[in-house]
Order: structure tokens, then C-alpha cells, then sequence
């Protein structure tokens, strides 16, 4: 898996590509970045055992999605992806930890767990992450998976108020079948949180998500670890809107 693209939204310079890491030195480099974003800019509190990388007992058995800028070879976005074999030989998913996913285990064999995504704050643009949801896109197809999951993360910096705001705007018009619904194991209060006429703004990535055509499966859990409030969100592959698939995919999806 190799894309490449030209990155003229703020840098005319700029060329990104898209790869699996092959080796540890590479995941590694996605260990870096995690560290960076979740812990230097957003004040996550991880036990890690190696000093400025983010690591976890799921990296070992997951793929590490990276966006490199080929100019200064730097990885400037990341996603970190379990597929269904490596699930059962771990045992579970990340987001069981936070949610109850009973409900879930008929599409275990054909469901993808992503998780850990992460962009260089430099490069948070349509660049960076068109080609991360390409390389996503491309995963899905080329290994013939149909389910993809995932934690979408929301700031708790406010208590949790525009984190039951964004819940109330997208968890019943985006709400996923009764039989797929999740359950939080440690549930964000969202009536006792709720502001009358707060509006708060989606962030990009639920954006992308619910766009493409991901249901909302449940109420938000409560991360104490990075502080957030996480929606479990449930794309599948037959639902994504073909022209995104096109868009993301070019001539795989025709």
C-alpha cells in the first residue's frame, strides 16, 4: 500500500504519502506522534513504558496506518488499525474497555477496530487526512472487511458540556440499528449536563465520519485517561456513499 499526493493547501512544497509501517523503528515514529498530540498538546495521562512514545498492549498486534511528508520524511499522521484475527488473538478490542459491545459479536469476523488517530498540528488539513481515510479505504477492501469501529474522542476540558451538546446534535439523527447499540462502562451524565441553546461545533473527525455514513451506537463514555467523552461509532463499508469512496479510492471503487 503506497499513495502519494501533493499537498498545495498551505505548503506548495509539500508531498504526503500514505503506507503501513513495516518495522518497529516505524511504528515507533506513530508512537511519537501519538505521544506528542495526546500527551504534550492535549495532557492525556498514559502509562507508557518507554519515555516520549505512547505504547499499549494493542500495538503489537494492530497495523500502524502512516501519512509521511516525503520532503523532511517526517510521519505527520497516523492511525492505528486491530483487524478481526489479531482482535481474537489479544482477546478484545480497545473500546471494549469502555464499552459493553455484546451486540457487536455477530460482525466480529468482518469488523476492523481503528483507534489512536492522530495529525501533527502542522498538517491538520484535507490533505493529511484524505490520504489517512485512503489508506483506511484501501485496508477495508484489499482484506475483504466489511465493519469498521471506532472511539471518536471529545474534549472534556469544559466538564463534559459540549461533549452531551455534539451527543444531543448527532445520537438520534445518526443513530445506529437497536441491534447494533453499545453500552458505556462508564457513562458520561448527558442529562445532567445538558445547556439550554449550547451549540457546540462537531469535531472534524465525527464530521468525516458521520458524513461517509457511520452510525452513532450509544451514549458517550467517560475516558478519565485522556479526558474525554467518546461516541462508539460504526461504519459499514456498504453504507459509504460511493462518491466518497471514489473520492477516497479513485479507480478501486469504479
Amino acid at each position: 500500500m503506497l499513495q502519494t499526493v501533493a499537498d498545495t493547501q498551505n505548503h506548495a512544497a509539500r508531498k504526503l504519502s500514505v503506507a503501513l509501517a513495516t518495522g518497529k523503528e516505524q511504528i515507533q515514529e506513530a508512537q511519537r506522534l501519538r505521544y506528542r498530540v495526546f500527551v504534550d498538546e492535549m495532557g492525556a495521562r498514559l502509562n507508557t513504558p518507554e519515555a516520549g512514545l505512547d505504547i499499549d498492549i494493542f500495538d503489537a498486534y494492530c497495523d500502524h496506518l502512516l501519512v509521511r511528508d516525503e520532503v523532511t520524511n517526517e510521519v505527520v499522521g497516523t492511525y492505528r488499525i486491530l483487524p478481526p484475527h489479531q482482535a481474537k488473538r489479544i482477546g478484545s478490542l480497545y473500546s471494549e474497555s469502555e464499552f459493553d459491545l455484546t451486540r457487536l459479536a455477530n460482525l466480529r469476523p468482518r469488523m476492523v477496530e481503528v483507534g489512536r488517530s492522530c495529525v501533527h498540528p502542522d498538517y491538520r488539513n484535507g490533505g493529511t487526512i484524505t490520504l489517512l481515510w485512503a489508506g483506511l479505504a484501501e485496508y477495508m477492501l484489499k482484506n475483504g472487511y466489511d465493519y469498521l469501529i471506532g472511539c471518536a474522542s471529545i474534549s472534556m476540558a469544559d466538564g463534559g458540556h459540549a461533549a452531551a451538546s455534539i451527543y444531543r446534535q448527532v445520537g438520534e439523527k445518526h443513530q445506529g440499528p437497536i441491534e447494533w447499540r453499545v453500552f458505556p462502562r462508564c457513562p458520561l451524565p448527558v442529562g445532567a449536563l445538558e445547556q439550554q441553546g449550547l451549540e457546540a461545533p462537531l469535531p472534524p473527525l465525527i464530521k468525516g465520519y458521520l458524513r461517509v455514513g457511520a452510525y452513532v451506537c450509544g451514549e458517550p463514555a467517560w475516558d478519565p485517561d485522556f479526558n474525554t467523552a467518546d461516541l462508539l461509532l460504526l461504519l459499514p463499508l456498504a453504507r459509504m456513499n460511493k462518491r466518497y469512496m471514489k473520492h477516497f479510492m479513485g479507480a478501486m471503487a469504479a
